[in-house]
């Protein structure tokens, strides 16, 4: 009933974790960084391009897990510097349409790798 999900489509577990699990038809997809996958490092270009990428790996564990972003449900966003909100929540609202998965975001003291913005979601086959 549970099942690990994993693609080189996105960046690597960077601790004892999986990219994602499935349970039955739910998938919990792990928080994604705004790490290129094929570099390892962030995304150039600040908090949008970090957001961009971040949500594009998301997408490519979706994929792997036999899902995608419009049967996201929930999504937890986490910011280094809450002030950069209004330009990750231009970049997200251009992947999701009504109706918008529920929703929190909070601003933490500091990210792995010294990212900008973290994400992960919960979605359903």
């Amino acid at each position: 009933m549970i099942k690990k999900i994993n693609t080189e489509n996105a960046p690597a577990a960077i601790g004892p974790y999986s990219q994602a699990i499935s349970a039955g038809e739910i998938i919990f997809v792990s928080g994604q960084l705004g790490l290129d996958p094929k570099t390892g490092k962030l995304a150039e270009g600040g908090i949008a391009a970090e957001t961009k990428q971040a949500l594009e790996n998301i997408k490519a564990v979706l994929t792997a897990a036999g899902s995608g972003l419009a049967n996201v449900v929930k999504a937890d966003v986490y910011l280094a510097d809450m002030s950069e909100f209004s330009k990750m929540n231009e970049v997200y609202a251009t992947y999701f349409s009504e109706p918008y998965p529920a929703r929190v975001t909070v601003a933490v003291k500091a990210l792995p790798k010294d990212g900008r913005v973290e994400i992960s979601v919960i979605a359903v086959k």
